[in-house]
């Protein structure tokens, strides 16, 4: 009997021994991976520490980080676009044929002078060179076919609207060369109406067309010019005939290679005071009432 409680007492002992001996075991073990873990972060704390005075002291590895950066959440943005409300939207708004109605052309396809003089308008007026390049092409075809000088239109343009295509007058006048369109709404029908006018290329045939009917009755440029502007009947145009001038001279220069600065002054024009009689409607383009932009 005293031997079999001597063995139960000994199993309970061993029992006891083992349980004790596992909590032992696994206290160490948890402790060990906190102890690696709290380890770990402070390793980790350092190494960003370290990596980002590093970086602080080389610009460029900066730079290259943030852009890998940056460009690493524009794909998970794209990705995540293309998946939701683009794949819905883009269909709906794509249209591939847009492209034929921009007025735009490379001003690297132009003729040596006409590129010259589409990006000496592009920093002069702050306007983008693709359309500029595409007005002064169309200014040389339609000069060809004219017999008129192509920077004499396009200096037209430059006065009369800083080459804004949806310039507009108190009285009418609309468009890269200020065509009173009311008057000439002839002119456009050939060109589907008078919202035409807006067109840039269109704008600029029928301002040619006014401009060569000016000149006609005139006898000459500068008499064009004061018809064009609507102060033929009067003793003085405000310096609308020299600005002109003036900015064509600018332009041919340009064309010839020669350099001219951006900032280059033009004479101020003052518009004159007063209304365009009946007999002169037929030429009026411009209003005479309003200052074209002028060039600080």
């Amino acid at each position: 009997m005293t031997a079999f409680r001597s063995l139960v007492r000994g199993a309970h002992e061993a029992r006891v021994s083992a349980q004790s001996a596992i909590e032992v075991f696994v206290t160490d073990v948890v402790q060990g991976l906190v102890e690696i873990s709290h380890n770990t972060l402070a390793l980790l704390g350092l190494a960003v520490v370290a990596v980002t005075l590093f970086a602080a002291g080389r610009p460029d590895l900066r730079e290259s980080f943030e852009a890998k950066a940056l460009g690493w959440l524009q794909a998970r943005q794209e990705a995540r676009a293309e998946g939701t409300d683009a794949a819905l939207v883009t269909p709906v708004l794509a249209e591939p044929d847009a492209i034929a109605r921009a007025t735009a052309a490379d001003p690297r396809e132009l003729s040596k002078q006409q590129s010259a003089v589409a990006l000496w308008l592009s920093r002069r007026y702050r306007v983008a060179p693709e359309p500029l390049a595409r007005l002064v092409k169309e200014a040389w075809e339609v000069g060809s076919r004219t017999q008129l000088d192509p920077t004499l239109i396009l200096a037209i343009m430059a006065v009369e609207s800083s080459f804004n295509p949806f310039a507009q007058s108190s009285v009418g006048a609309q468009g890269l060369m200020q065509v009173m369109t009311r008057v000439h709404d002839d002119k456009y029908e050939a060109f589907g109406g008078t919202h035409a006018a807006f067109d840039p290329v269109t704008n600029l045939r029928v301002g040619v067309q006014v401009l060569r009917e000016c000149i006609k009755r005139a006898g000459s440029i500068e008499g064009g010019l004061r018809y064009y502007v609507g102060a033929a009947n009067l003793e003085q145009d405000g310096g609308y005939t020299s600005k002109v001038l003036a900015e064509q001279g600018h332009l041919q220069r340009v064309a010839q290679g020669r350099s001219v600065p951006v900032t280059a002054p033009l004479p101020r024009f003052v518009a004159p005071q007063r209304s365009v009689p009946a007999n002169e409607e037929t030429v009026a383009a411009v209003d005479p009432a309003v200052e074209p932009t002028v060039v600080r």
